[in-house]
Formats: structure tokens, C-alpha cells, sequence
């Protein structure tokens, strides 16, 4: 797999390739939190092997993924290993719902965030525009937009549902 670069993508493939190496990148440098944020995860390569592969490397008791979307049924129908790897992973995981209507203006459509390492934003989703940036300030911006959203969010995608 390629390492990830700083810059624009302007492909979906280009996108989709950035999600994955981000990843790796984060599980091969040891970084403490992910943060995840898209309307529902439809186009993230989530039940792709190896990325699923680099999570379980990365996912050490003392860290943290934050999951952030505002629904959470596309990704359960259409990432069934992601699913299963939530399960097995849940003390790593934190998943939110968001409304859609409450997003601070500026944001990403979608975003990847390893704070200390890099920021993966969405910015056209029709065109495929997104941006890479490694920029210590830039990191901030985004990590402290995701805060904004993930304060207002409530929990949601359980691990597991318990029944009568």
C-alpha cells in the first residue's frame, strides 16, 4: 500500500485509498484517537481486510475511536465485517448521531482525523474534492470543528442490542 500524501484528491478512488492509508499510517504510528465523520459511511472501504486489519493493529485498550455520523443503518447493511469488528472492538469505540442540520458551517462532508498526524476532509462529494494536510494548525481547526459536532451528538450504533 502507498503512503499517504499530503495535498488534494480529486477521484472517489483517490479518496477511498487516502481512508485506508490514513489509517495504517495511524496504526503503524501508535496514534492515540480516530476521528470519523460522514452522513452514514456508504463509500468508506470499512469491510475491506486490510483495513479492517490495520484497526485491529491500532486498537489497544488505552485508545479511541470516534465514530460520527448521522445514521448509522447504511453502515450496518453495508459493512457487516465492520459491524462484526465493532463488536470485538467495543471498548475502542465510541459511536454518536449527529443532525445534519445542526453542523457548524465550513465543515468537511466527511473526514479522518488523527490528531498529531493528519486530517482527511470531504469537501465536494459530487466531484470527489478532498484535502490531506499534515499542517499542525490545520489539525487543530479540524479536530476542534469535530469536538463542536461530536458535543451535540447523542449515542447511538450499540455494539450489541439486548432483547426480551
Amino acid at each position: 500500500m502507498s503512503e499517504l500524501r499530503e495535498g488534494l484528491l480529486s477521484t472517489r478512488a483517490d479518496f477511498v485509498a487516502a481512508l485506508a492509508q490514513g489509517v495504517e499510517m495511524a496504526a503503524d504510528r501508535g496514534c492515540r484517537d480516530l476521528c470519523w465523520l460522514d452522513a452514514d459511511f456508504a463509500s468508506w472501504p470499512l469491510s475491506e481486510p486490510a483495513l479492517l486489519d490495520a484497526l485491529t493493529r491500532w486498537a489497544l485498550p488505552h485508545r479511541r475511536l470516534h465514530l460520527l455520523a448521522s445514521q448509522f443503518d447504511t453502515l450496518r447493511s453495508r459493512h457487516p465485517r465492520f459491524v462484526q469488528w465493532r463488536r470485538r472492538f467495543d471498548h475502542v469505540v465510541s459511536a454518536r448521531q449527529y443532525d445534519p442540520d445542526e453542523l457548524p458551517a465550513g465543515g468537511p462532508l466527511a473526514a479522518l482525523l488523527a490528531p498529531g498526524l493528519f486530517s482527511l476532509k470531504l469537501l465536494d462529494q459530487r466531484a470527489w474534492r478532498a484535502v490531506c494536510s499534515f499542517q499542525t494548525a490545520e489539525l487543530i481547526v479540524a479536530r476542534e470543528w469535530f469536538d463542536a459536532v461530536e458535543q451535540r451528538a447523542v449515542e447511538s450504533f450499540a455494539a450489541s442490542t439486548l432483547g426480551l
